[in-house]
Parts: C-alpha cells; sequence; structure tokens
C-alpha cells in the first residue's frame, strides 16, 4: 500500500527552488532567514522527514541553543512535519530521550540543546549516518566557531550531508548571524523569505492584519529585513510505501 505525497502542496512556491536544490545535491548548507511566517521551520522540518523517508541511511540532528526549548519548537515543529506527510502511523514520537523514530528502519531525528558543550560528543546512531543537520534560531549560539565544533562533530560517516541553518535576522547589523548570512560561500545557499511568501490561507487573516500594520508603522524593522518577493514553480509527487 502506498501513500502518495504531493509534496508541492505542503511547501510554499517560494520554497521549491530551495527544495529542487537539495534533491540535485547542490550545496550543503542552506541558511534560511526572514520574518516570522516565512515557513522555513515548515519547510525545513518537511524537507528532513521527507528526505529520511527515501534514503535508509540518513538520520538527522536538530539543536536549540538552549534544551529546554526544544520540547515546544523543533520536536513539535517535526511532530507536525510527519502529521502534514501522512505518515504519523510510520513514526514513533519519545520525549525522554527526546527523538522521532521512523519505525521501518530505526532511523531517528535527535533533538539536543547545546547549553552544554559536551552534548555532542555523545551523539550517535547505530544505523547509517546524520546526514541532516538543524540549527533553529541561529543566532541565539555563540558564534560561527560554536557551529563549526558541532559539525565536526557530527557531520562524519556519509557521502551528503544537509546543514540547515535558520533564524529572524536580529535588528542590529553587527549579528553575527547577520554577518555569516552576508559573507558569499559556494558550498552555501542562501534563501530568505517572509510572511508574503506565505499562502495567505496558511497564515490566517490576524496574522496578515498584524503584518501589515508593523509593515507601515514608524517602528517597522529595516527595509533590509523587509519580505522579498515569492518564486512560483512545480514539484514533483512523491510515493512512500506504507
Amino acid at each position: 500500500m502506498e501513500t502518495v505525497i504531493d509534496f508541492g502542496k505542503l511547501i510554499a512556491p517560494a520554497f521549491y527552488p530551495v527544495h529542487r536544490d537539495i534533491v540535485r545535491g547542490g550545496h550543503t548548507y542552506y541558511d534560511l532567514y526572514g520574518g516570522r511566517g516565512g515557513l522555513k521551520s515548515s519547510f525545513i522540518s518537511l524537507d528532513i522527514v521527507l528526505g529520511m523517508m527515501k534514503d535508509p541511511q540518513a538520520n538527522a540532528v536538530v539543536f536549540r541553543k538552549y534544551g529546554v526549548t526544544l520540547r515546544e519548537s523543533v520536536f513539535e515543529q517535526v511532530q507536525w512535519a510527519i502529521d502534514e506527510l501522512g505518515v504519523g502511523h510510520l513514526w514513533e514520537m519519545n520525549v525522554s530521550p527526546m527523538q522521532c523514530v521512523y519505525r521501518p528502519t530505526g532511523q531517528k531525528v535527535i533533538f539536543r540543546g547545546l547549553d552544554k558543550a559536551k552534548k555532542t560528543k555523545s551523539i550517535k546512531t547505530a544505523q547509517g549516518y546524520f546526514k541532516y543537520l538543524w540549527f533553529e534560531e541561529l543566532d541565539e549560539f555563540q558564534g560561527p566557531e560554536e557551529i563549526r565544533t558541532v559539525q565536526q562533530s557530527v557531520l562524519r560517516g556519509g557521502e551528503r550531508f544537509v546543514v540547515f541553518k535558520s533564524f529572524n535576522p536580529p535588528i542590529t547589523a553587527v549579528s553575527w548571524a547577520n554577518q555569516y548570512v552576508a559573507e558569499p560561500r559556494n558550498d552555501s545557499y542562501r534563501h530568505k523569505s517572509s510572511y508574503l511568501d506565505a499562502p495567505p490561507e496558511w497564515l490566517g487573516q490576524q496574522f496578515l492584519d498584524d503584518a501589515e500594520h508593523l509593515a507601515s508603522s514608524p517602528y517597522r524593522l529595516p527595509k533590509v529585513f523587509m519580505p522579498v518577493r515569492p518564486f512560483i514553480g512545480s514539484l514533483q509527487v512523491f510515493r512512500i510505501v506504507k
């Protein structure tokens, strides 16, 4: 029995080119940034779950700076992605240890906080390797050195890696995260999104009204953080065998 998944209906059109680049192995690092409502976390969680189900050797580890924030942010986000894909019966969710396990193969999405640096040394997988790595709220981490240390500890034993870094840009231009995405890198794909990239019905009228009010307010964010125009395209359909 198969589950037919039209991935193009689950992600905003603005993220079609990002997904296509991931599928063809165009880059290692995917830096997604922009305002709230830009669907960054939704896209990343969906792409990780679908990618793992298509690659039996792939596992994932998701980081927040502080472990206490995991359960009500990225853990619930990945559960949402699993439900959106209609494959909840194929996954087992555990809070202690915090992980999502793909029942057919034992692949795992593991969640960790970096409030204790030694946590990265204890991350192991019995099968395959950590193909996916996600740093959520990138600007909360100490800086690029902390990120590099984690990557060097986790990204081992595989031929292909996909590293997501997502955040809402701080207002200050001197933020290390803002400077990081402004630095050109050939192995990185940078993508900026905003609430204007989301289908309106996904966000709701109240969110849109509040966003428009902020955009017209004298206290609005600097222009560099304002919305970008969306990309319109199409995507393929995947089949998942139950």
